[in-house]
C-alpha cells in the first residue's frame, strides 16, 4: 500500500494511474487487469526507472521491486524498435539464491505473455524478448553460449 508520508529525493507526487501511463497501453492495460494498485517501491521508482536513471528500491520481500525493474524492462524491449544487434539492450537479473529464479517466472515470463496477449487482442505488434536463465548447474557448453550470443 502507498504510504503518502515517505518522501524521496526527486519523487513527485504520481498518481496510480499516471504512473502507469509511462507504459505502453499493452502493458499498463495488462498492469491494471492483473493488480489492484502500483505499490509504493512502483509508484516511487517508476518514474525515475522512465527518466533512465538509476534506481535503487530497498523494500520488503514482496513489495514489488522485482515487478518494478522487469515491467519497465519488458515495455522498452516488447514496443521500441530495435537497435542494431551490437548496441542491443540486454537485461541482467542477478539473484543471490537459484531458488529465487521462480521470480523469473513470476515477474519476466507471466507478464511477458500478459502483455503479449493484450497486445495480440489490440493488434499491436510486439517483439518478443528472449529469455534465459543461467545457474551453477548451467552445463559449461550452455555457459560458453551465453558468451558467444545473447539469449
Amino acid at each position: 500500500m502507498h504510504n503518502p508520508s515517505i518522501r524521496v529525493v526527486g519523487y513527485t507526487d504520481m498518481s496510480r494511474r499516471s504512473v502507469l501511463d509511462l507504459f505502453h497501453p499493452a502493458v499498463a492495460e495488462w498492469f491494471t487487469r492483473a493488480f489492484s494498485s502500483p505499490t509504493t517501491p512502483q509508484l516511487l521508482g517508476w518514474p525515475a526507472i522512465a527518466r533512465g536513471e538509476s534506481t535503487l528500491m530497498l523494500a520488503p520481500t514482496g513489495s514489488g521491486k522485482t515487478l518494478a525493474a522487469f515491467l519497465w524492462c519488458l515495455n522498452r524491449l516488447m514496443f521500441s524498435p530495435a537497435p542494431a544487434p551490437a548496441s542491443r539492450c540486454r537485461v541482467l537479473y542477478v539473484s543471490p539464491l537459484k531458488g529465487l529464479a521462480s521470480d523469473v517466472d513470476r515477474n519476466l515470463r507471466a507478464p511477458l505473455e500478459g502483455i503479449a496477449s493484450v497486445a495480440r487482442a489490440q493488434n499491436v505488434a510486439i517483439a518478443a524478448p528472449a529469455i534465459a536463465i543461467r545457474t551453477g548447474d548451467t552445463p559449461a557448453l550452455e555457459r560458453a553460449r551465453f558468451g558467444r550470443e545473447a539469449a
